[in-house]
């Protein structure tokens, strides 16, 4: 009678296994890198004050059909504050929105609002994108500072990925603009004329030859360059490790992609 009851049982849980499997999350994960969105700015450190999201920009995840940043889930509410200084990049009507997929899944749909408004939809039909997705969208009519809402649909579970980009359209900025140079500033004392005249035997000095700013396998980060895992970049000074393969493009400059690079 105990072997009879134990087969049963052990199909019971072979099969409860399996439906465990079937409806564990997605694995993908993704935001938008540039324009800065903001939770790229967060992981910048153009923006303080942001909690964890600083260590997770590509995980804002949450079920399909919020109209909130974060996507309406417990996580991530810093992303909602409005009140919050958030850059604005300045762009004109037709934007290009590039995405960091860091795990790759069946999309379905990719959708931009403004307010209520969908302005723009991308259908995949189910395909897998690659390391990155970009799409351009236009916003003829728009003008002035706006919050673009951005979400990524799974094509096979409820859920999506969600990423607000400030903007400024329409070439203006509401960033303060650089003061000019004062014309009070005191005038440089012109050359003196007496000083001393080279010996006319003294050897001439040899120019010093340019050191190279690479050291220790360190390189200038550079757009249209394939990155492995653990090479080092400069970038403004400061230098990034990379943490994913990648080939790099213009407005992924390492300080915006956190999935990409780490500072060192």
């Amino acid at each position: 009678m105990q072997r009879k009851f134990a087969l049963p049982a052990l199909t019971v849980a072979a099969v409860t296994g399996s439906l465990f499997v079937a409806v564990s999350p997605a694995s993908a994960h993704g935001y938008i890198s540039s324009p800065p969105s903001r939770q790229a700015n967060c992981a910048s450190g153009a923006v303080a004050g942001c909690g964890d999201i600083v260590y997770e920009p590509q995980s804002v995840e949450a079920p399909q059909g919020s109209m909130q940043c974060n996507g309406g889930g417990s996580r991530f509410t810093v992303l909602n504050d409005s009140a919050k200084s958030w850059p604005a990049t300045t762009v004109g009507t037709s934007v290009t929105f590039n995405w960091v997929i860091t795990a790759r899944h069946a999309t379905a749909t990719w959708e931009y609002f403004i307010g209520n408004t969908k302005v723009a939809s991308f259908n995949d039909n189910g395909a897998q994108p690659g390391a990155t997705k970009s799409h351009t969208v236009s916003f003829a009519g728009y003008s002035g500072r706006q919050t673009v809402l951005a979400r990524w649909n799974v094509k096979d579970t409820i859920n999506a990925f969600y990423s607000c980009v400030d903007l400024n359209f329409g070439g203006t900025t509401t960033n303060p603009t650089p003061t000019p140079t004062t014309t009070s500033s005191p005038t440089p004392s012109p050359t003196v004329t007496s000083s001393p005249t080279v010996s006319p035997t003294a050897s001439p000095t040899a120019t010093p030859t340019p050191t190279s700013t690479s050291t220790s396998g360190t390189t200038t980060w550079a757009a249209g360059t394939s990155y492995k895992v653990g090479d080092r970049v400069t970038y403004n000074g400061v230098t990034y490790s990379c943490r994913q393969a990648h080939t790099a493009l213009s407005g992924w400059e390492p300080p915006y992609v956190a999935a990409l690079w780490a500072a060192v």
